[in-house]
């Protein structure tokens, strides 16, 4: 047995010392003036034993980002190159050159923070990609979806599903911030991109405002026939019901992995609300500390109320009301509630189940707790 590993071994060194020879180069560099490719040498890069993501961990503070965002409203406006006053949240490691990194928050999600500001309004249009947002600051604004105009109050979920008309307007008299996420990423990369601006302008009502809202004011029950919908047929999950889903958890334990969290999901047929965005609202309780996970989808996390930090791969993220900050898919991961905190947050978890790819790890050293190495300082400029 031992030689076996042995001549193994001996064998491996040999294969590695061939591949640096002069007669591969030369065949490597031959083959690329055709654009011919070498897997020799791309199955080290694309074949890994287990998911290595070139997103990184990181934060973006809410001073930095209020601070930008009245910068950007003195520059652009609606009608002056900012249809949609909107700063995305670059992720450092995907940058441009990267055919998958642009606009990229993880390998699939973008994410951003808009402002609009009262009496504006931003044109409808359509396309290819499904969004969501979740309103962090401000009352008084409304979105239109599909001829349907609902007004958007701090803490509430919208959901806008692909190829459905959408715009924006502001009746109110403060400014209104949210928070937009998109699957831009991964409908970019596979190449389906479409995208058309409504002819005139911002569509106008032809249902009565707060439409779907109404319809299920009942809560966990739906209308007769709405099993049809293959869209979630509720335009905004109200912050007030969400607060009462997690109220409800609370007569228990908490999870040990997730604190007491809760799922927006689609009542027309159970599965995500968005159907390839998973969207989460978590209730990390004062001085509760969730256990380490990993797991193959990414996730994108804004501190909606209090304060806490959460350990990725070692490295401590301080977080409070307004931060943003990204896990990457497989990196280890736990929250800490320095205060009574909710954390709502974006995944691509519904694109991993598409493609059967969903795994989870749990910690299984110290306890189920990382080492702590180091502290993510935030930018702030």
């Amino acid at each position: 047995m031992k030689k076996d590993v042995e001549k193994m071994a001996e064998q491996k060194a040999e294969v590695q010392e061939f591949m640096k020879s002069d007669t591969v180069k030369d065949f490597t560099k031959d083959i690329q003036e055709y654009n011919l490719g070498p897997l020799w040498e791309a199955i080290p890069e694309i074949m890994n034993k287990s998911p290595k993501p070139h997103a990184e961990a990181y934060l973006w503070s809410a001073e930095l980002l209020q601070k930008k965002l009245m910068e950007a409203a003195e520059i652009f406006t609606p009608d002056r190159g900012g249809e949609r006053r909107a700063i995305y949240f670059q992720n450092p490691g995907l940058t441009y050159r990267q055919p998958w990194g642009w606009a990229s928050t993880t390998q699939t999600l973008y994410a951003a923070v808009q402002l609009l500001l009262p009496g504006e309004e931003a044109p409808s249009h359509r396309h290819s990609q499904s969004a969501l947002r979740f309103i962090s600051e401000g009352e008084g604004a409304y979105t239109i979806v599909q001829g349907e105009r609902v007004y958007m109050q701090e803490g509430d979920f919208l959901i806008t599903p692909k190829n459905l008309w959408h715009g924006h307007g502001h009746t109110g008299d403060k400014p209104m911030i949210w928070m937009d996420a998109l699957d831009i990423p991964t409908i970019y990369s596979i190449g389906g991109t479409f995208f058309e601006p409504y002819a005139d302008g911002l569509q106008q009502p032809n249902v009565p405002d707060n439409f779907s809202e109404l319809r299920y004011g009942g809560g966990m029950v739906r209308p007769v026939g709405d099993d049809k919908y293959t869209v979630a047929p509720l335009a905004n999950y109200k912050w007030t019901r969400t607060k009462d889903a997690i109220n409800g958890l609370m007569n228990f334990d908490p999870d040990p992995d997730h604190g007491y969290a809760i799922e927006y999901f689609n009542p027309s047929t159970g599965e995500s609300a968005n159907p390839t965005m998973g969207s989460r609202m978590q209730f990390i309780p004062k001085d509760f500390h969730t256990k380490a996970l990993r797991h193959t989808h990414s996730t994108i996390y804004h501190a909606h109320q209090g304060s806490g930090y959460t350990i990725i791969n070692g490295i401590r993220f301080d977080w409070k009301k307004g931060d943003y900050f990204v896990v990457p898919n497989w990196a280890w991961y736990e929250h800490v509630g320095s205060e009574d905190s909710y954390l709502f947050s974006v995944n691509d978890l519904p694109i991993m189940d598409r493609f059967d790819l969903e795994q989870e790890e749990k910690l299984e050293s110290n306890n189920g707790f990382q080492k702590v190495t180091g502290e993510f300082q935030a930018a702030f400029r």
